[in-house]
């Protein structure tokens, strides 16, 4: 299986620390965020990665360069404008393949074992679901059984962990979208699974939560195990 890492994106809530840095290298414990990523992702044996370049890209690419130092092997999707997240992996598709593939929001950090997604999809999308953050308490979506549902109880929150069949995109509109706007396309038909975690996971959106992260004795003794 192929990933793909997200992480062209402005960083509008941590600025001004992202004027100078893109998000995926604000440093947590001492690493830059998307380093987590392909740790975690060579350790589940998915080492074939792509990440799109948007926003100080070229700093995210000088630092990661080819993807050896980590134990993978990265190729980057540069877009200019930035289409957002939908866009983004549109235009990757050429990048990822036949076969499903994962795409892993660059925000975010977890200790979710990679290697137990599914490689062959039932549907054309599986969502891994985790508990409703302090920012964003109403959640997203509910499960019913492994489909994936817009209503229900509880809802859960869409935790940027997807694996999806290239043909979600197909039909996909042109140039700039947000990933939902697909989702609302395909959940009806219940074409989308998914999973509830119940694991570390947290989103990395303001300074404040990156401060509080960083004194977090147990985000810390995660970070060690990955060094």
């Amino acid at each position: 299986m192929r990933a793909m890492i997200l992480a062209a994106g402005l960083g509008k809530r941590m600025q001004p620390l992202t004027n100078q840095t893109p998000k995926p290298l604000v440093e947590l414990a001492g690493q830059p965020l998307i380093v987590y990523h392909l740790k975690n992702l060579a350790r589940a044996n998915i080492k074939d990665i792509v990440i799109n370049l948007g926003h100080l890209g070229e700093k995210i690419e000088s630092v990661l360069k080819d993807g050896s130092e980590f134990g993978v092997n990265i190729e980057y999707s540069r877009e200019d404008p930035i289409l957002e997240t939908g866009g983004g992996v549109v235009k990757a598709l050429p990048l990822l393949g036949p076969d499903p593939f994962l795409v892993l929001s660059g925000d975010i950090l977890t200790d979710y074992p990679f290697q137990n997604l599914p490689k062959n999809l039932e549907k054309l999308a599986h969502f891994v679901l985790v508990d409703n953050p302090p920012h964003h308490p109403k959640g997203d979506y509910a499960l019913s059984g492994d489909l994936v549902n817009q209503t229900g109880d509880p809802l859960l929150n869409y935790g940027g962990i997807t694996v999806f069949d290239p043909k979600f995109f197909e039909g996909a509109p042109k140039g700039k979208f947000p990933l939902p706007v697909l989702f609302e396309k395909w959940m009806p038909k219940g074409e989308i699974t998914g999973e509830y975690y119940s694991g570390l996971w947290h989103n990395l959106g303001t300074i404040e939560q990156l401060h509080a992260l960083n004194e977090s004795a147990i985000i810390h003794q995660f970070c060690r195990q990955l060094v």
